[in-house]
């Protein structure tokens, strides 16, 4: 299989430019970029297929740039909807520093920052040497641009295609970059620089887009979706992204091994084989969540992460550590309680139960237990020695509700 079939046998080409696109991606050699505006301090799972593709292609023999939106990141991508809010250059270079950092230990790649040739451009030249190229029109009849045509949209929104534009035409004269790969939500930008660099300089440059990764009902995976699963693992735990892949629909599974491991055709198929013949073992997920994880966090953290959820499940929660119980159950209800409280107090006083009677009732039943020890003595002390570090409850209420105190 060829590297452009074994791309859209992942699903990871939607949108071509530029003719043989598929002899230029086969035949190596060629300077690519990819960008990213610094929107936030991390990269997400949104981002890791794109990620991914650049690191397929280098495999490929081509060489990738990343490029960092200094520029553009000040400015804000279209949205379908709304305006993207304004964030201070104090924030777009703590964002930029910090993905620079990320993206250098994950990928190694070669970094660029279009504040770097953009800053200094005055709004003058902006207009003649830039400006003059670009139809009202051909922009107006861009799909980001049409659907914001009933909301309105801003001359800054307006502009962005062109920055990106100058982006390309920029790299294309200075590092030689012939080819952009991104998401398909900016085939108009990526089209809009390749339509630059020709009237420009009269070459041709080429670029693809890559499908959004979605869930099942077609819902984006990533930040500005309020769904984000972080790749810095000290604001999404590698437990947490295992935990997230763990839980990947059947229906999508299939779709996010392509994308997001590099395992082969044949590997993938046999998974997916077994997977079918027993879904309830989960293999599919299990094997992606093992994949992107020792990627990004190394196989350690795998490792850790299924001890956990192995001692989660198997009643083994003492095992785990305060900062492994916090990210284990983050999200769940938490309180704070004194030394020596008796088990009925501590039920009522935490809303774990709506009176001493319904406590009692609790306790009597054997529907409590704290750090998986179950309690059935209504005059049971807890203490911190009962506490994991001396401080930590895991406080479990029937099958599946969890509290979790903390001793003051």
């Amino acid at each position: 299989m060829t590297l452009y079939e074994d791309l859209k046998w992942r699903g990871l080409i939607k949108d071509e430019a530029g003719e043989n696109l598929e002899k230029i991606i086969n035949e190596g050699g060629r300077t690519f970029y990819l960008g990213t505006d610094p929107s936030a301090d991390s990269l997400h799972i949104g981002h890791l297929s794109s990620f991914l593709t650049a690191k397929r292609l280098e495999m490929g023999g081509h060489h990738p740039i990343i490029l960092i939106g200094g520029a553009t990141g000040l400015i804000g991508d279209p949205r379908p909807t709304t305006e993207r809010a304004m964030i201070s250059k104090e924030a777009v270079q703590h964002n930029y520093d910090c993905l620079y950092k990320q993206i250098s230990d994950l990928f190694g790649y070669e970094i660029v920052n279009n504040y770097d040739w953009s800053k200094d451009i005055n709004f003058i030249d902006y207009l003649r040497d830039y400006g003059k190229f670009f139809n009202v029109n051909y922009m107006l009849d861009k799909d980001i641009i049409r659907r914001r045509l009933d909301t309105g949209i801003t001359y800054t929104e307006f502009s962005y295609m062109i920055m990106q534009a100058l982006d390309f035409l920029w790299l294309f004269e200075h590092k030689n970059c012939t080819l952009q790969a991104a998401g398909s939500d900016q085939w108009g930008n990526i089209t809009a620089g390749i339509d630059l660099i020709r009237k420009k300089t009269g070459k041709e440059a080429y670029g693809f887009t890559m499908p959004l990764v979605t869930d099942k009902n077609g819902n984006k995976i990533g930040k500005s979706e309020g769904n984000a699963i972080w790749l810095d693992k000290d604001k999404t735990s590698s437990y947490e992204m295992y935990q997230f892949l763990l839980n990947a629909e059947d229906e999508m599974v299939e779709h996010y091994l392509k994308v997001y491991t590099f395992l082969t055709k044949e590997e993938i198929e046999d998974i997916i084989q077994k997977h079918k013949e027993k879904p309830e073992l989960r293999l599919a997920q299990k094997t992606l969540a093992k994949e992107v994880v020792t990627f990004l966090h190394g196989e350690d953290e795998t490792l850790r992460a299924i001890e956990m959820s192995t001692a989660l499940f198997s009643g083994k929660v003492k095992s785990l550590s305060k900062k492994e119980i916090e990210d284990v159950f983050k999200g769940v209800p938490t309180f704070e309680t004194e030394d020596n409280v008796n088990i009925i107090d501590l039920l009522v006083g935490n809303n774990i139960a709506s009176s001493k009677r319904e406590a009692r009732e609790f306790v009597n039943a054997g529907s409590i237990t704290i750090n998986e020890e179950k309690i059935t003595d209504e005059n049971y002390v807890i203490t911190k020695e009962t506490a994991i570090d001396s401080e930590i409850l895991v406080v479990r209420r029937g099958k599946k509700k969890y509290f979790i105190g903390n001793i003051k």
